[in-house]
């Protein structure tokens, strides 16, 4: 069975999961309410692979660079460009919904957990402060059971570095966590199958809660004004961020690249699997626009593990968007930890359908953002994760170009 195949069998059934959920809850909202608790029971699945993945995951991706005291130019210009991207990224996200505010004029939702909630407002080295501190925990076990995901993060990552200075026998560990990350995925491929049963019911819920069609058609059409924000923003990534680091940097014209590149792209969209569309990528990169096999070898299956531009973009806007549509004010501090955070998260995101819900949940946990408001957006995630894999894909694809022309010149 083809991973194309599995990938529009689920969409499928997320559709039809939206529609019957979409139909319980508009017509019948108390039937819609009581179904809410199965939703929730799929958020709490998500929940609870969180720390798991952030543990295996950020492992894993850095341990893929190799011996980091070995890295060489090829390895230094790659991982330059993905925190570039990806910042830009989360840049262009976090400023587009701040500028157009999709979620203000939502009417509010009822926060619950408020003693969660951000509420101080900091001076810049007082945010700068919180913002270091909070890298660093009192106690590993205390942040992993209270899902403190910034400092697991920056802990993992550091230790996945330090395993690939410490030769076979950080091999033999990374090895284990390769085994224990592999696991979590087919956990979370699982539970992904879970989702039109979620997501469908989380969908009644909200219908149920706001009276039915009519009371919730106001914050559909608002909705709409959210998906078209971050439809903007990817645009912006895609067709005037990469293009322009495509001329500066790789000495290519985007207009021709693209077109070489056009088949990988589309099988991103249709798929929404950045690691089904490896071997294509390969393809188009090395056969139709004559990327050197090194280059493309390196960057591009790398790029697939963590380079998400695509994806922390998204993420970022959606916290903010779920802050506004809670009326949460968030402070400069929070901003900053929603930016890190959907940066480094982009590391952790598995290129499969849907698995970005899961990094979603690490970014509203970073700043204490109630998750129920997911669903707030899971009516579009679909779509939307289409359109990020594209710009994943596609981000990957003009890193391979830049490498490439890096290598030429040395």
């Amino acid at each position: 069975m083809t991973s194309n195949f599995v990938s529009n069998r689920l969409l499928i059934y997320i559709l039809i999961g939206i529609v019957v959920g979409s139909a319980i809850g508009g017509f019948y909202p108390t039937v819609g309410e009581e179904l809410y608790f199965f939703g929730r029971l799929f958020v709490q699945a998500l929940l609870v692979l969180v720390v798991p993945l952030i543990i295996t995951s950020m492992v894993v991706g850095v341990s893929h660079l190799g011996d980091v005291r070995k890295l060489g130019s090829v390895a230094g210009t790659t991982i330059l460009y993905y925190f570039v991207t990806t910042a830009i990224a989360v840049i262009i996200g976090i400023s587009l919904v701040l500028i157009i505010e999709p979620g203000v004029s939502m009417t509010p939702q009822e926060v619950p957990f408020t003693e969660n909630l951000p509420t101080r407002d900091l001076s810049l080295w007082g945010s700068v402060q919180n913002l270091l501190e909070s890298l660093i925990p009192e106690n590993l076990v205390t942040a992993m059971a209270e899902n403190q995901v910034l400092p697991l993060i920056v802990f993992f990552v550091c230790f996945g570095t330090v395993l690939t200075t410490l030769g076979s026998t950080g091999e033999r560990v990374i090895h284990l966590f390769e085994g224990l990350n592999a696991a979590i995925l087919k956990i979370v491929q699982l539970v992904i199958w879970a989702a039109p049963v979620g997501i469908g019911a989380l969908i009644a819920g909200r219908l149920g809660a706001a009276g039915g069609f009519l009371g919730f058609w106001p914050e559909l059409v608002k909705l709409g004004l959210y998906t078209l924000t971050v439809i903007l923003g990817l645009s912006l990534q895609a067709f005037v961020v990469l293009p322009l680091i495509l001329y500066l940097f790789g000495k290519r014209d985007p207009f021709s690249y693209a077109r070489g590149m056009l088949a990988a792209i589309a099988s991103a969209f249709s798929t929404a699997s950045s690691s089904a569309t490896i071997p294509l990528s390969l393809y188009c990169a090395t056969k139709r626009n004559q990327v050197s096999q090194k280059a493309a070898n390196f960057v591009i299956p790398l790029g697939a593990t963590i380079n998400m531009d695509g994806t922390a973009l998204y993420e970022a806007g959606a916290a903010i968007f779920i802050a506004q549509t809670y009326g949460i004010e968030l402070t400069f501090v929070s901003l900053l930890i929603i930016f890190v955070t959907s940066t480094l998260a982009a590391i952790g995101a598995a290129g499969i359908p849907e698995a970005g819900l899961i990094t979603m949940l690490i970014v509203l946990e970073a700043v204490h953002l109630p998750v129920e408001g997911i669903a707030l957006i899971l009516t579009i995630d679909w779509l939307l994760d289409r359109f990020r894999t594209a710009v994943n894909v596609w981000g990957d694809s003009v890193g391979a170009a830049v490498v490439s022309h890096h290598i030429e010149e040395s």
